[in-house]
């Protein structure tokens, strides 16, 4: 056998042993699970060297240099301390869904209350209400990573999409049968897909609003939509216990 070389593990902490034995490279882990920033890193080390043959003696100071690195992250993760930053008092009726932008700075909430509002993160002000559903906005979501547009679902069987900017809608999506409770934009922000207890998907257009295809073939309500970083699949799940990939160009 012959180490070829090492990898550092973060999570969880380990390192990784890439190795070359009759001609196949293969790996094996070392596991430092019990490692903490006040370990004796001297003691690991010998640890490590005597349990395992492929670190040789002109290795021992690339193993304590990893271990090093592994302790000055452990140590950084438990610095961190997380707070409570800021309380709004966002809607006169319970909260459904959020979602942040890529940068962070804006988030939305949707809410029983039939609206969806748009707030600055940094100042936690109120920057828009997004109005004009006639039902519960269940699903929410910006158009990452561009962050320009968002789109609402509703117990109205209808979807919008905003500005994210201005506040008003582009379009009302109108052709489900039944509630929308999940939406979600391609990567490259044409397309949006929804899911409804309709039993059936929708793919639409963006830009004009219209409808491109219509997913059939569940037979239960669709809860969750996804698409790939291509943005030329998506997935469904549903309550009939089943999930589809679908071809987006095809609607098949």
């Amino acid at each position: 056998m012959r180490l070829k070389r090492f990898l550092l593990r973060y999570y969880p902490p380990g390192i990784i042993l890439e190795y070359e034995q009759s001609n196949v490279l293969k790996t094996k882990s070392i596991d430092l699970l019990d490692l903490k920033p006040d370990t004796d890193i001297n003691s690991v080390v010998e640890e490590i060297v005597r349990k395992e043959p492929l670190i040789t003696a002109t290795k021992i100071d690339k193993v304590r240099e990893l271990i090093e690195r592994l302790q000055e992250k452990i140590s950084h993760q438990e610095d961190r301390r997380f707070y409570l930053f800021k309380v709004l008092r966002a809607h006169i009726l319970p909260l459904t869904y959020v979602a942040f932008n890529k940068a962070g700075s804006v988030f939305i909430t949707g809410s029983y209350d039939r609206t969806c509002k748009v707030w600055d993160t940094a100042s936690g002000e109120e920057l828009h209400t997004l109005e004009g559903h006639k039902n519960v906005v269940y699903a929410i979501a910006f158009n990452n990573p561009y962050g320009d547009k968002i789109a609402t679902g509703s117990f109205d069987k209808t979807a919008c999409i905003w500005s994210t900017e201005r506040g008003t809608c582009y379009h009302t999506l109108r052709g489900h049968t039944g509630e929308i409770v999940c939406l979600a934009f391609n990567p490259q922000s044409t397309v949006l897909v929804t899911g409804s207890m309709d039993h059936t998907a929708k793919l639409w257009d963006i830009v004009s609003g219209t409808e491109i295809a219509s997913l059939n073939g569940h037979t239960g309500e669709i809860i969750s939509v996804s698409f790939n970083t291509r943005g030329d699949q998506v997935i469904t799940a549903s309550f009939d216990r089943t999930v589809a990939i679908w071809d987006v160009r095809t609607g098949k």
